[in-house]
């Protein structure tokens, strides 16, 4: 008769876990206004419908515990939502704050000696007032790794990318993207408004492609320009594609 180990040798492994590093938007909060908030976030999403619908989220507590505000977690969490965001988390929170996400089922997530945690390498979000946008200077991000699928990649200035861009991946630049690669995935330039922004690509295989929030999708590029180097920039509100 098998033994209990016997069966579990030749049962089907049925789940594991894995250490894992994804990208997810952080918003960051400096206002306890949530008439303002859902106005800058309405006004950021306008920029890019695609990139943001349904994304998961995280939110950022920091700043605004620092000024002294106070937001209920449950009402930003509803107003979030309504905007189709998806918020896995919060950061930063004081105890009645993470009491709340807790208690709506949202994770957690504690900052030990002013170090956070792996989420926060990715680029941030902000929800801030006039002059704190203003006080950002434009910089270039470089990634040297593939982009995986997935992945969602933020820069506030030029994004460059060294390596392919896989299908599911979504790259936002507010100034040029330039991919030494191939570009499967989706790449929105300009995503402030930016219309002289460009895309520039080795191998064009992009499910979209956007600038200044004029896109086409994988459909409508024409198959003379497909993997192929190609730069991509705005004329007349329209999207021209050129080989380069």
């Amino acid at each position: 008769m098998p033994t209990d180990s016997n069966k579990t040798s030749h049962s089907h492994l049925a789940l594991e876990f894995k250490s894992s590093t994804f990208s997810v938007p952080v918003l960051v909060l400096f206002s306890d206004s949530l008439r303002n908030i859902e106005q800058q976030l309405q006004e950021k999403i306008a920029l890019a419908p695609e990139f943001f619908k349904n994304s998961p989220i995280l939110l950022d507590f920091q700043e605004v515990n620092k000024r002294g505000l106070d937001i209920a977690v449950a009402d930003l969490v509803k107003s979030v939502r309504e905007l189709n965001l998806l918020p896995i988390g919060i950061r930063g929170g004081n105890a009645a704050q993470n009491r709340q996400a807790l208690a709506l089922g949202i994770p957690v997530h504690v900052l030990h000696g002013g170090t956070a945690p792996e989420i926060t390498k990715i680029k941030t979000i902000t929800a801030a007032p006039e002059e704190s946008l203003q006080s950002e200077g434009p910089s270039t991000m470089m990634i040297t790794q593939p982009v995986r699928s997935g992945q969602r990649i933020y820069a506030h200035g030029d994004l460059i990318v060294l390596a392919p861009v896989s299908s599911g991946t979504e790259i936002m630049a507010e100034g040029n993207i330039h991919v030494y690669g191939s570009l499967r995935g989706r790449a929105l330039a300009g995503v402030q408004g930016d219309e002289k922004a460009r895309i520039f690509c080795s191998d064009l295989q992009a499910e979209l492609i956007s600038i200044a929030g004029i896109y086409k999708i994988s459909e409508d590029l024409s198959e003379e320009f497909k993997h192929k180097p190609v730069q991509i920039f705005l004329k007349d509100h329209s999207l021209i594609i050129k080989e380069i």
